[in-house]
Parts: structure tokens; sequence; C-alpha cells
């Protein structure tokens, strides 16, 4: 009797288990599906792109032996990602299914073939005609308290198009989910109008397109297909810095589609203000709408991240595991999705489970450990309550009164941002406070350094204190 494909992969899968650590066959294997055996293939789908790629390379191999051993036969395994828009083949349902393609001919306007593409074909081949990354929506974007201004301002942006803020202008460090949040703006504006022609366009790019075009003799096409344009998105604008011809040229396009009100959206690793070599009209322009940043998360927005991360990619990290992963990676994004990346492959390379003590040998010792031996939360308490001329007891005390209010709130302040420890924790210091206490207490001093210059430098003098500025 012949085996159904469910029947075959299960077979397979049990005489993986008996090879395979416990840790590494629940994250890669359990959540595989069989779709299909026919002609000796069989066909097997994973949650996401990347479980693909990492089973084919590192088990494939060892799945394929197995097979013949469990089965009695050889057997391809052919791995395939479960998301739409992939290449899907499938042996019983005959050729393989492509996705549909934006086509432009050569000599066509690109943006107008990319409406009447857009039209037409799937959203999926409209946001990819766009340059949209499918990875980057709003639904997959955790908000915290370093990018709530960023992220509300990017949905009011794609609610209403050229009519809250334009342009928008995002900056921050490299991996803090700048470029995110843009295609994310791209991909609701094009969800609710696919006519809406959206383009994402790294200002490398825009760049190269200005310079080809000027060797082409065909400036006048360049500057039609940008100036056509419903939702413009540039990418890493910094990048015009001291290019006198590019900044030009930019200059033309960004007043033909604010006048137009078209909506703008663009990204730097830095103010308009700072940008080195960018022309100061361009800096006023840059500033007529809403400039604001993105900071690097904190330890809350880091688990959300890494918690988020692991139940999308369905991998199995126990909460000490991303604490530990939290800690020890503090500046991006990028650097919290890299870290498990190199856990996974640590594991699966060492095949040992993954434990903090696997994270710790994988991804170095935290990286607070040696900071907080020359700083406590303890040592703070005390030099904030020395300064500002109260006890600690008072700090920690259940009074309300300005001169102990304002102490503990400068405290909590400190203690967050320096040593970046939980809210929960946080208050656990000063009475058992609540962690949305700490919160407020945290938000309420960056609001007072803003606008007090005194007591910003007060501040500053105190964290200096500690050699930590």
């Amino acid at each position: 009797m012949e085996l159904t494909a469910a029947e075959a992969w299960s077979s397979i899968t049990s005489a993986a288990r008996e090879v395979l650590p416990e840790q590494t066959f629940r994250t890669w294997l359990t959540s595989t599906e069989a779709v299909a055996l026919a002609e000796g293939t069989l066909v097997v789908a994973a949650p996401t792109r990347f479980a693909v790629e990492w089973i084919e390379d590192k088990y494939g191999d060892l799945l394929r032996d197995l097979a013949r051993r469990e089965l009695g036969r050889p057997l391809q395994i052919q791995f395939e990602h479960h998301g739409s828009g992939d290449r899907l083949v499938i042996p019983e349902l005959g050729d393989p299914v492509e996705p549909p393609a934006v086509k432009r001919p050569d000599g066509e306007d690109e943006t107008e073939s990319l409406t009447e593409a857009a039209a037409g074909a799937s959203y999926e081949a409209a946001a990819r005609a766009s340059g949209l990354n499918p990875r980057y929506s709003f639904d997959r974007f955790v908000v915290g308290a370093n990018s709530q201004l960023a992220a509300a301002a990017c949905r009011g942006v794609a609610d209403s198009p050229a009519q809250l803020y334009n342009p928008l202008f995002i900056y921050g460090d490299t991996g803090l989910g700048k470029t995110h949040l843009m295609h994310a703006v791209g991909h609701d504006i094009l969800s609710r109008n696919r006519s809406a022609r959206v383009a994402y366009v790294p200002s490398e790019q825009f760049t190269n397109e200005m310079i080809a075009a000027i060797q082409s003799g065909r400036t006048p096409e360049f500057r039609q297909r940008y100036r056509k344009i419903d939702v413009l998105l540039v990418d890493d604008v910094h990048f015009l810095g001291n290019k006198e011809g590019t900044q030009e040229e930019f200059f033309h396009t960004f007043n033909s589609l604010y006048d137009a009100h078209k909506q703008i959206v663009i990204t730097s690793d830095r103010p308009p203000q700072e940008i080195p070599g960018l022309q100061e009209r361009l800096v006023s322009r840059f500033e007529w709408g809403l400039v604001t940043d993105i900071k690097p998360p904190d330890f809350e927005t880091r688990v959300a991240i890494l918690q988020k991360k692991a139940a999308e990619d369905r991998l199995v990290l126990e909460d000490a595991v991303i604490e530990f992963i939290a800690r020890n990676r503090r500046t991006s994004v990028r650097q919290l999705e890299g870290a498990v990346i190199k856990l996974l492959a640590y594991s699966s390379l060492t095949r040992r489970e993954i434990s903090v003590d696997l994270a710790r040998e994988a991804l170095g010792p935290r990286l607070e450990d040696e900071e907080r031996l020359r700083v406590t939360p303890e040592q703070i308490r005390e030099r904030v309550a020395e300064r500002f001329g109260v006890s600690v007891e008072n700090l920690v005390s259940k009074r309300r009164n300005k001169p102990i209010t304002v102490p503990r709130q400068v405290a909590m302040y400190l203690i967050k941002t320096m040593l970046d420890i939980p809210y929960t924790e946080i208050g656990s210091l000063f009475g058992g406070r609540d962690h949305s206490t700490v919160i407020h207490s945290v938000n309420k001093v960056e609001a007072e350094m803003a606008a007090r210059p005194e007591f910003r430098d007060r501040i500053e003098s105190l964290r200096e204190e500690f050699g930590r500025g």
C-alpha cells in the first residue's frame, strides 16, 4: 500500500527525532507539513523562507538518508514556504505556478506602466513593482517608547496621504526600523488604493538613475517618471550630502510633488540640519512637515521584538533566553535578529538545546555585567538623594511633595537610561511602585530637560559623575 505524503513525512521525522537534539527538532521540524508526494518527490512546507533555507542546508541530506532507510527507497524532499506569492511546485498539480510579473516595455514610462500593471495585477505584484519589501508592514512592527511618535505619524500619513505630515522625515541610527515604517506606509496606501503610484527609492538609486539619464540623454523621462508619483519614499537621504547636481534635481522633484499635494516620506541617519553638505533650501523643505526620530529600543521593547520574531518564525525560545538576548544586544533591531540567527546556528552546529548557558557561549557574556560592577541602581539613588538634599528613605517612601517627587523621578530616569533595566524592576527599587509610574517619571524628566536647559545641565552633570556621559 502506497504511503500518503503525511504518513511518509511522519515516518521520516520520527526517525529524525531520534538523532537530532530535541530543541533542534522542535525548532525546525515540528512546524513543517507534508504537502504532496508524487513521482519520487515529497514536498514539505515550512513556515518561513528562512526555515526553508536552513532545513535544506543543514538537515536536507540527513532527512533524505532517513527517508531511504525508513521507506526502503530513495526519495527527494523538496522544501517550500507556506506563504503566498512564492514559487510553489507541487508535482500532482503539474507545472510550477509563478506570481504575476509587472512588465515595463522598453521606452515606456515606468510610472505609467506601474500604475497600469497594478490595476490588473495582484497586490503582491503591485507592491513588488513599487519596490516594497513584503516583510515590512505595520502589523510586523513592534511599537515601543523609542518609536511611538514615528509609528503614529506613519499611520497618520497612511490614513491621510499629503494631509497631515508632508513631508514626514524620520531619522535615527541604522537598524532601528526607519525603513520598515517607510515600507509599511507604502503597503498600507497601496492596499487601499491599488492604482496609487507608490515608489520606494534609496537616495543612492535616485543618484545613479539621474547619472544614467544624463549619460543617455533621457533626463526629461527621468524627471517625468519621478514627478508623476503619488507617494515618494526616499531612504537614506543623507547620501545626497555634497552631491550638488543630485540635490538640485531632488529639490525640483520635491517642489513638484509637494505643490501637487503628493506625499513624501524621507529617512536619514540624522536630522536635516545635521546632514553635512546638504543645501539649506533642502533642509528648510525637509522641516516643513514633521521631523521625528527613532531611538534604540529599551529592554521591554527588545523583549517584545524577540517574542514577536519567535512567534512569527515558530521558534521555541524560553523567556530566560529571550531576556538574555535582550540584555546582550541593545543597539538595534537588526542586532537582535542577528543574535537569534547566530544562536540557532550555534545550537544546530553543537547539537545542544538552546539555553541561557548556550546563549552566553554563542553571544558572549552579558554586556551589562561589567557596567553594573561600576554603577548600580543603589549608587544612583544615593547620589541623586545627596545632590538634591534628601534621603534615600524619602525617595522610596510614599511621599509625593515636590521636593521628593523631582529627585525620585530623576533617579528613575537615570537608572533607566544608564542601566536599561525593566520598568517593573525600577519600580521595586522605589517602594514597589507600578511600572506606569516609572514610565511617567522618565517621560517627565525628558520633557523637563527639553524645556529647561538648566535642568538638563543638572541631569547631565549627574550622569557625568558616574563616568557614563
